[in-house]
């Protein structure tokens, strides 16, 4: 692919979380583990809503941690309680929060894995010399033991919120990705599952954004790339669009 001057791209930056890493299947499988005696009475249909209410974060408490209004604790346990509110006789508060918590933490990682797409794109990404990276919205050293529990040590270079102190969509994390593969920033992909902190706050920085619609069919109209599999990383670099 050619970046927007015309030149070829020199590298690609991922996101980590629902992009290279299944976070959301793992954090499905983990609350089913967690709360498998307190909400055993739940129907099929309710764990699908419990799961949905925590991974999706409708009230946007990861954000608040993110702003330095959480702990990265007190925001899991918030997304928590309220998709158990429904649910759950026994709130979570005190020992019983201190329990879920622990438990969660302890098996969350047991399921950390990579999409099928992912290990085929870095595969190609390595043959043909194309230098490549992450930038998360998450502190360096969790994402690096999240990267490293689903097989993806070969993603070297990882960008956190702690090594530039700022989150995406500042354009300060994206350019340290590109400074450390060593690339152009206008030459350089970002591709990630949030049409606006990835496709849009990369483009906003002058990279080239590319917002990866695994549940396709979403409807936006100001992401300009848009792609349903990481498979279609190598087509635009071919030209693609």
């Amino acid at each position: 692919m050619k970046s927007e001057s015309g030149a070829p791209i020199q590298g690609v930056l991922f996101d980590i979380d629902d992009t290279l890493v299944d976070l959301e299947t793992a954090m499905g499988r983990t609350l089913h583990h967690v709360g498998a005696d307190t909400l055993a009475h739940l129907t099929e249909a309710e764990w699908a809503e419990y799961k949905q209410l925590y991974t999706q974060d409708p009230h946007g408490y990861y954000d608040e941690y993110l702003a330095g209004k959480l702990s990265f604790v007190e925001q899991r346990l918030h997304r928590a309680r309220h998709a158990q509110a429904a649910f759950l006789a026994e709130p979570l508060e005190g020992e019983a929060a201190v329990r879920w918590n622990n438990a969660y933490e302890a098996i969350l990682p047991l399921h950390f894995e990579p999409y099928d797409d992912v290990i085929p794109v870095l595969d190609e990404l390595d043959r043909q010399g194309i230098p490549y990276g992450a930038v998360s919205n998450n502190v360096h050293d969790y994402q690096r033991a999240k990267l490293d529990k689903a097989g993806l040590q070969r993603v070297a270079a990882l960008v956190g919120i702690d090594a530039v102190g700022v989150a995406k969509p500042d354009p300060a994390i994206y350019l340290e990705g590109a400074r450390r593969l060593g690339t152009e920033p206008s030459r350089t992909l970002y591709v990630g599952d949030n049409p606006v902190l990835d496709a849009e706050g990369a483009d906003a920085a002058g990279l080239v954004g590319v917002w990866l619609d695994r549940r396709g069919g979403q409807e936006t109209t100001s992401v300009r790339r848009r792609i349903t599999t990481l498979t279609d990383v190598l087509r635009i670099m071919q030209g693609i669009r």
